[in-house]
């Protein structure tokens, strides 16, 4: 189906402007810093972008080449470089690393080498063949990271193990390639990561360490609403609409993409991003400085699965597990068991992969998978395109497993090709994963792999089917829907029921509709939207809707005009290949034109409903249906008025359009009548397989992904236009209703509160079963009686301004109050009521739930959740327990958890409990009136992942509960209060600085301190300015710095002279020689390759660069040399003076104590690194030591500095003047502080000293 061509310019610079970038956790030191780029001709677009002088966006995870004018623009030019070196210094050299002798090299066919991999197949353990694919990737992962600190050789084993360690539950660490946000859940994580560095801040810690250290791509998708449909201009207006609502969201996304390292901004109008992701961001594999290893990725939306079509292992995982893996810390996971699912057969015609995942996602639910790997396999996948695999990978949420992984075959390499992978990347990529034990070639014989358990699926027993009305796994086959429907109508509330009385199932409401006559009733459908990246992604799918409506145009069946239909595309290139067919005229006359890329209709941005359709809805309690090519139907996502909702494939959207109602059989009633007044049935207008895939062939091309990607980089003129500021920390207004700064650490200290238990706490809210994370935080509109809403309003927002509450996640007060805010919310304590309302216990007051919760927090009462089974089921919206935590929530007790919900609670700090099996509130006779007592020893020490708790109330009942931390890392995270927590005091406390003597790049010295400085940014200053020319690094500058470097090491010579002036004169001397050598070394290396990079990007005039490094260098290294042999020279002079001068005493008399002194590093580390190899350890601890002194004792150093000057100038023949004028200043110096500082007695002591000091200065130099 697919067509192999030639390589992609776009994709190739992609990825090779990330391996450029980035430095491996495994890359050798002595590589050169700056890997050099491949070039490409003409100029890439990336480099383009960078040196264009209209918005200044980047578009890499590269440097940001600005004109730096200024000291703080010169050091954000730089700043990705000096990350990147302190990476590699601070990361494990292949030839330290526990695996080093499995380090192999990977062949090209035509001579050279592809690069270096750690090789599963030279460990020649035949456990290894025995592991699923999916359990493979995890393995690699731990042994290229391993660094016997955060992944040891014990976390290897266990993973060789797997077949015996995965049931016992064992932990281990992950460490994913990249992280993979959007816009939704992007927001509030840029929001975290900007007063994460405002906490560490305040702690006095360096903020900069709080950098993404992967790659993070953050498309924006979910803002776009339907607000225009059935309309031309569509995607326009709603794109204008869509920027005049989020303007500040996404001027503070632009700013995150300036203000942090590492991360890529896809702006709006781009795509879907997981569309994005499968089409262009995923690698398969990676090839970093050399070294090869597969992609992964986790992402912070629940279908970041998707990419596992693509054989890349990637999951969701809430936001704040997110932001800890971009700072570097290793994902803490259960060893999953796998559950293999073989598929056999081939689907029939007409079945579409649709109607394939919403069957694989009832088996699989029914199965049982929450938790679990499942791989699929077996003859049948050789039948499934990539986009197929895609579907069933991208609903894993939907069946409840971490993923859905499809291995890489040939037709993973097929698909490749087609999105403009380059030749040699699809090689590259081939050759590595089969060396390494990773692809799967089904014309070779196979050893059988070991899973924990098996399905099997024949692929022609798939039927046409849709899923509803209120969950994605409640699938309904087609020929069924009809009797479905009605059961549905009778069946009591609840998610198969609406308990509609039998009296009035036939009621038809007539209306006028823009004074077209028109009627609704039950089941009819309202909305109908080709939507989400489940389907959009998949050109069969998409070219079979827009068959199914050529057909019905041609028969001249229309789509009732008070239907909302609309079509959003995943990317761009559905409408390049739409377009090509001829097709997409026919979906424009039946209402279905695009309105933008994103994700609409799927995430609940469908708009409003027309006024006379909603007034019939809302007056008549009509229960209106809405049909979507989507992955979620939850209650109250798709709209507030569409009770039903089905999840359908794109052209079941478009026939259900056609019908106007889901109470229909397709087998047996017609569709609606022709133009030539004969009925038309679905089969009429149902084409086959053999008609889809003739038009994919000749519409779906290579050249239409090229060219797609090459132009998503360069934005639109609404996003190019905005303007951010060039800060590191967020400058937060306070009268932002989008962007606020969250409370979570306003008064944090470095000591962890602790763990806890929960006392005397009541329950807010008592739920049923499947409660998901949309009825928790919804993502939809903000009603407009809600405390969101009121909210808006006190602060000058109109009602039509309100936006949603998923654009609002930056903004914690919003979100405070839109949690547990939807619509459709049912609470045990209403008896019934359906809405976002509570009882508070002690008045016994209806309230909405914020205001309950203030109620609580004000009076100083917990408060507890209680829940059933699934509880936090559908998208990973780490809101849904940031919000409880500001509600004052501390438990929360189900029958179960969704996976990543559950995480999401512990992350913030919400004990998340669980009944025993066969126990819920309602057999244990639990109301949710009674105060709760949840019993946790204070001592972290004392809990374990998994234990027994005892639950007791104030009416006498007690239960025993499973607390579900489950590693030790979630214990840790709760002591903390937090994962966030944990994340800043780790870093505040373990902050390493790494000082490297750039003449040898391999040699490193690590001072690890506590709160210890980071030591660049005042070093790159004068180091790097020589991009710039000759006058940006002046003599000035290197003057400047050699000053410095002049009095840090005569501060370093007072420890010493004391004891034994000599010996410390002339290690001064050496030590001032070596700083001189790694002074000229670090800076001509450092200038060097900024030359070679102003060179790759065409920026800076190397001429005067490479001049100026041959000035600063060459004066650098006179002036220090000078300085040693002055030193020599008058080493009895200055010897003389100190021993004997009462100066001396007095100044360090006033010293603090060296051991209770930390160690600041301030941006000098080649002065630093010569001291300790001139003088050793004890010259870092005097170092530390005077530089915490007092300005007392300050004050003294520069008098005698002053005075040491005056007599080396008096020594060298000097005027009679200028000596006197030297010890005049060291005196009146000394003199003035020791007044402020003493009594008028000690004053005159003092001065007393220095005169007699003075005095003895004419023996001193004539002898």
């Amino acid at each position: 189906m697919y067509i192999a061509t030639a390589s992609s310019s776009a994709s190739a610079l992609l990825r090779a402007s990330r391996a450029r970038f980035f430095s491996s956790s495994t890359s050798t030191l002595s590589r050169t810093f700056l890997p050099s780029p491949p070039r490409a001709s003409p100029r890439s677009f990336t480099a383009q972008r960078l040196l264009s002088s209209s918005a200044a966006t980047r578009w890499s995870h590269g440097v940001h080449w600005r004109a730096p004018y200024t000291l703080r623009s010169q050091i954000r030019a730089i700043a990705p470089v000096v990350e990147r070196i302190q990476r590699r210094i601070a990361t494990m050299a292949p030839e330290s690393h526990p695996f080093k002798e499995h380090l192999t090299s990977l062949p090209k066919p035509g001579g050279g080498e592809y690069g270096k991999f750690y090789s599963l197949t030279s460990l020649k353990d035949p456990r290894i063949d025995r592991l699923p694919y999916s359990i493979r990737i995890l393995l690699e992962s731990a042994i290229r990271n391993c660094d016997n600190f955060q992944v040891k050789k014990e976390d290897v084993e266990k993973i060789l193990d797997w077949e015996i360690t995965a049931p016992k539950q064992v932990e281990i660490p992950f460490k994913p390639a990249r992280v993979l946000l959007q816009d939704f859940t992007g927001v509030p994580a840029v929001v975290d990561l900007a007063v994460m560095r405002d906490a560490m801040n305040n702690l006095g810690s360096d903020s900069n360490k709080i950098n993404p250290l992967v790659p993070v791509d953050l498309v924006v998708d979910h803002s776009v609403q339907v607000d225009v449909a059935r309309s031309e201009n569509a995607v326009q207006a709603n794109m204008e609409l869509e920027f005049s609502r989020n303007q500040e969201r996404f001027a503070f996304l632009k700013w995150g993409s300036t203000a942090f390292q590492n991360m890529l901004v896809v702006p709006p109008g781009s795509g879907i991003v997981h569309q994005v992701n499968l089409e262009y961001l995923g690698r398969v594999v990676f090839n970093t400085n050399g070294l090869l290893y597969p992609d992964s990725v986790v992402g912070t939306d629940s279908h970041t699965t998707m990419i596992d079509g693509l054989g890349v292992a990637g999951w969701g995982v809430g936001g704040i597990e997110a932001e800890a893996t971009m700072l570097g810390q290793p994902m803490s996971m259960v060893l999953p068991g796998v559950v293999g699912f073989k598929l056999s057969g081939k689907l029939n015609n007409g079945v579409t992969a649709t109607d394939l995942v919403l069957t694989v996602t009832q088996m699989l639910r029914k199965h049982g998978v929450v938790g679990k790997f499942v791989e699929f396999y077996g003859g049948g996948m050789g039948e499934l395109s990539l986009a197929d695999r895609a579907t069933i990978a991208n609903m894993s949420p939907e069946y409840g497993a971490t993923m859905g992984f499809f291995p890489v075959d040939h037709v993973t390499l097929q698909y490749l090709k087609l999105t403009g992978r380059t030749d040699e990347t699809v090689a590259m990529i081939e050759g590595y994963l089969r060396a390494n034990k990773l692809f799967v070639d089904y014309n070779e014989p196979e050893s059988e792999r070991v899973y924990s358990s098996y399905l099997e699926l024949d692929l022609s027993q798939v039927e046409p089917c849709i899923s509803g009305p209120k969950r994605p796994h409640d699938r309904v086959t087609l020929k069924d829907m009809k009797a479905d429907w009605h059961a549905c109508l009778d069946n009591k509330v609840g998610f198969k029921g609406f308990a509609i009385p039998k009296e009035v199932q036939d009621k038809e409401v007539k209306f006028s509709f823009h004074g077209q006559p028109a009627e609704l009733k039950h089941g009819s459908v309202v909305i109908a939207a080709i939507t989400s990246c489940t389907n959009t992604s998949n050109p069969s799918v998409m070219l079979g809707a827009a068959l199914v409506a050529k057909k019905a145009c041609d028969l001249g069946l229309r789509v009732k005009p008070w239907v909302k239909t609309s079509l959003a595309p995943g990317s761009g290139v559905v409408t390049k290949y739409l377009l090509q067919s001829g097709l997409q005229k026919y979906l424009n006359e039946q209402g279905f034109n695009i309105v933008g890329y994103g994700c609409t209709t799927c995430i609940g941005n469908s708009g409003d409903l027309d006024e006379s359709v909603a007034s019939a809805i809302t007056e008549n309690d009509i229960v209106a249906a809405a049909v979507l090519s989507g992955n979620r139907n939850f209650e109250g996502r798709v709209h507030p008025l569409t009770r039903a909702n089905y999840l359908a494939s794109p052209p079941l959207v478009v026939a259900y359009a056609l019908a106007g109602t889901v109470d229909i059989d397709f087998d047996k009633e017609p569709i609606g009548t022709g133009k030539d007044g004969k009925s038309v049935y679905f089969r009429d207008i149902w084409p086959s397989s053999e008609e889809i895939a003739q038009v994919v062939l000749s519409s779906v091309l290579p050249e239409m992904f090229r060219s797609t990607y090459e132009s998503i980089t360069k934005g639109n003129p609404m996003w190019n236009q905005l303007s951010v500021p060039e800060t590191k920390l967020y400058s937060w207004d306070p009268n932002s209703t989008y962007i606020h700064e969250p409370p979570y650490f306003k008064g944090m200290t470095m000591d962890p509160p602790g763990a806890h238990g929960v006392k005397d706490a009541y329950c807010l809210l008592n739920f049923g079963d499947s409660i998901t994370t949309d009825h928790i935080s919804p993502a939809g509109s903000i009603h407009k009686d809600s405390p969101a809403a009121k909210y808006l309003l006190e602060r000058g927002v109109d009602r039509k301004d309100f936006n949603s509450y998923g654009s609002r996640r930056g903004n914690d007060e919003v979100m405070a109050r839109g949690t547990f805010a939807n619509i459709r919310l049912v609470n045990k304590l209403l008896n019934g009521e359906v809405g976002p309302k509570t009882v508070h216990i002690p008045s016994g007051e209806k309230l909405s739930v914020f205001d309950a919760a203030m109620k609580y927090k004000s009076a100083g009462q917990d408060t507890i959740v209680l829940a059933g089974a699934e509880y936090g089921s559908g998208s990973s919206r780490d809101w849904a327990a940031k919000g409880p935590m500001l509600l004052g929530v501390k438990a929360v007790i189900s029958k179960s958890f969704e996976r990543i919900h559950r995480s999401n609670l512990v992350g913030m700090g919400i004990i998340p409990l669980c009944f025993k099996a066969g126990e819920d509130a309602d057999t244990l006779g639990l109301t949710g009136h009674e105060r709760y007592t949840i019993d946790l020893p204070s001592n972290i020490s004392e809990i374990k992942p998994g234990q027994d708790v005892t639950v007791t109330t104030d009416s006498g009942k007690s239960f025993v509960c499973t607390v579900r931390f489950d590693t030790e890392v979630e214990l840790a995270y709760f002591n903390h209060g937090g994962i966030l927590p944990y994340v800043i005091r780790n870093l505040s406390k373990h902050c390493t600085c790494s000082i490297l003597i750039r003449g040898n790049p391999a040699s490193s010295l690590i001072v690890k301190s506590e709160r210890c400085r980071k030591t660049w940014s005042g070093f790159t200053w004068q180091a790097f300015t020589g991009l710039y020319g000759f006058f940006k690094l002046s003599v000035a500058s290197a003057v400047m710095l050699c000053l410095e470097t002049w009095y840090f090491q005569i501060l370093v010579l007072l420890a010493g002279l004391l004891e034994n002036p000599e010996l410390a004169l002339d290690s001064l001397s050496i030590c001032m020689t070596i700083a001189g050598w790694v002074f000229m070394i670090s800076v001509g290396l450092n200038a060097a390759e900024s030359v070679r990079v102003s060179n790759e990007l065409g920026a800076g005039n190397p001429k005067s660069t490479a001049f100026s490094v041959v000035v600063v260098t060459t004066i650098s290294f006179i002036i220090s040399v000078i300085a040693a042999i002055v030193v020599l020279i008058f080493r009895d002079v200055i010897s003389y003076a100190f021993t004997e001068g009462e100066v001396v005493a007095a100044a360090v008399s006033d010293l603090p104590p060296l051991l209770a002194l930390p160690l600041p590093l301030n941006g000098i580390q080649p002065v630093l690194s010569g001291v300790a190899v001139g003088c050793g350890w004890q010259a870092f601890v005097a170092f530390g030591l005077v530089a915490e002194m007092s300005w007392g004792a300050t004050s003294g150093m520069v008098a005698i500095l002053c005075w040491v000057i005056g007599k080396v100038f008096s020594r060298c023949g000097g005027l009679s003047v200028l000596r006197f004028g030297w010890s005049r200043v060291a005196l009146v110096v000394w003199i003035r502080e020791t007044r402020r500082r003493d009594g008028k007695e000690e004053h005159l002591r003092r001065r007393l000293l220095g005169l007699k000091m003075a005095a003895r200065l004419p023996q001193a130099i004539s002898g």
